[in-house]
């Protein structure tokens, strides 16, 4: 029986007024207050409650079956949508970590959760210190709702390089999914006829998104040739495309037919997709794909599965190395250009009109990078003062994120090795809120659309505005002036909106609130 794996990536970026904790009214989300509840009411909640009609058998009745779809495939969900749907949603947040549970259950301890790199930033473009931080929250957050540890990271954007992949390993990541156009060259692991008998200089052969074979699993080594490594799964790309773009969902036997044509003498084939498509994207998708995966595959003879149930009984016998795109800075599922999108005027858009264009991406990341940097070496120079490592502290400052009950005065002296004044404790938590700032504020959703004025992008801004207020509460030198020098060279496309630092002052600054604010950290 060929396996079937259909990956669900499930996020939306956090929406929360980074001065308040609330999230705010967004108008195009109506007749629902914001985004988060109009893709909640038309996929995450169906998706966990599906009705389908089961058929008449010789031996039974047709009947009517509830299906909670988390329990049929993989997925992950980004962190801060998790968070938001456990204090908004609790009976879905339950269905989604009782899927996962059931499933693993079902398929030898694998469920079908995976972790998310935690504020969903394109990784490549990180530094080193955000990317692990990134991956380490995502980690930590995982264990915390699923309680277990993740086998994979979902990389968002699948975005990734060599840098990326081997920063994976070193958190102890299983497996990765990544795009098809994403390998680069493959050879068999062992000689022909011998599995024994590794080979050690065997010729590489280059392949490309039509000639991957995307039914097995790839084993990838350690640039640090520690021998250390990691299975890497290429999804199935024509399938997903038709499935997020092309209206294969319209039918659920058209969507098993089509996986029976693609899993031609294959011992596997896997989908992946923004789970936004079960539902959101495409009405009634969320019932295609329970029926597709309770009555049609098992019918067309398809075993569903997950990732890591597969590869415990699949190991990788071909070696892989990846795409690094141009310059090194990584490749993407959507963006041809690697991921220019988050850099540059690539051509890459969503939306916008006729001789719009997107120059303002690359000094808007500018504006955000001097921010970052400025703040890295205030907070270095708390080194031996409040904390003992810094950036220790700040990868460990996740357990504060998650649990408002965590004794804050105690993850201090941890951290600090002494009991600190009320004074340093306010210091040195403020300076950790200051640092949660500056990890948001690279949500990719940024610059993933057509204008700066975007609600995406002014989000992002606010983190940068609230990253702003902190440093003048810890009276670190104002660095306002600058950020918004760089910024103005951000030019909108919309004439009247002017440039990046008019849309910072005009939208972001009076986000501000006087009333008491809701301190994530620090309270």
């Amino acid at each position: 029986m060929p396996a079937l794996i259909i990956h669900g990536h499930f996020y939306q970026p956090p929406r929360e007024n980074p001065w308040t904790g609330v999230v705010e009214a967004e108008p195009g989300a109506a007749p629902f207050h914001n985004w988060n509840e109009r893709i909640y009411s038309e996929c995450y909640q169906p998706n966990a409650c599906v009705r389908i009609n089961e058929p008449a058998t010789a031996a039974t009745t047709a009947q009517e079956r509830i299906v909670n779809n988390y329990a049929n495939i993989s997925f992950n969900f980004g962190p801060t949508l998790l968070g938001w749907l456990k204090s908004n949603h609790p009976g879905t947040y339950a269905s989604i970590i009782d899927a996962d549970h059931e499933s693993a259950l079902a398929r030898g301890g694998h469920g079908n959760a995976i972790a998310q790199a935690y504020g969903h930033a394109i990784l490549p473009l990180c530094n080193e210190r955000d990317r692990h931080t990134q991956i380490r929250w995502g980690i930590a957050d995982f264990r915390d709702r699923f309680d277990r540890d993740p086998e994979a990271l979902w990389l968002p954007e699948t975005a990734g390089n060599d840098r990326v992949l081997g920063a994976l390993i070193d958190e102890g990541v299983r497996f990765v999914i990544l795009a098809p156009h994403q390998a680069a060259q493959v050879r068999d692991r062992y000689r022909t006829g011998s599995c024994s008998d590794r080979v050690d200089s065997a010729d590489w052969r280059t392949v490309d998104e039509n000639s991957i074979d995307t039914s097995v699993a790839y084993h990838y080594s350690h640039r640090d040739g520690s021998g250390r490594s990691m299975a890497v799964f290429f999804y199935e790309g024509p399938t997903s495309r038709a499935i997020a773009f092309e209206n294969l969902l319209r039918s659920s036997r058209e969507l098993v037919d089509r996986f029976a044509q693609t899993a031609h003498d294959r011992e596997m084939i896997n989908i992946a997709t923004d789970g936004e498509t079960y539902g959101h994207h495409f009405k009634f998708g969320d019932i295609c794909l329970a029926h597709a995966l309770k009555v049609e595959a098992p019918t067309h003879g398809f075993r569903i599965t997950n990732y890591g149930e597969y590869l415990d009984q699949h190991p990788p016998i071909f070696d892989v190395e990846i795409n690094n795109g141009p310059d090194g800075k990584g490749t993407s599922w959507s963006c041809p250009h690697g991921v220019g999108r988050w850099i540059r005027d690539c051509g890459c858009h969503t939306g916008g009109e006729a001789g719009w264009n997107q120059r303002w991406r690359t000094p808007l990341r500018q504006a955000l990078d001097v921010l970052r940097d400025e703040n890295a070496g205030h907070f270095e120079a708390t080194r031996g003062n409040l904390f003992l490592d810094p950036w220790q502290a700040r990868d460990n400052s996740i357990d504060l994120i998650l649990d408002q009950n965590h004794s804050r005065e105690q993850f201090l002296y941890e951290h600090a090795g002494r009991w600190l004044s009320a004074e340093e404790q306010w210091r040195g938590l403020t300076y950790l809120e200051l640092q949660r700032m500056l990890v948001l504020m690279y949500t990719s959703c940024g610059w993933f659309f057509n204008d700066i004025s975007g609600i995406e992008t002014i989000q992002i801004l606010k983190y940068a505005g609230r990253a702003i207020d902190l440093m003048l509460q810890l009276r670190l030198p104002p660095v306002r002036d600058r950020f918004l020098e760089v910024l103005d060279e951000a030019k909108s496309n919309v004439t009247a909106l002017g440039s990046g630092a008019d849309i910072y002052r005009r939208f972001v600054e009076p986000a501000k609130t006087d009333q008491q604010t809701k301190e994530i950290l620090v309270t």
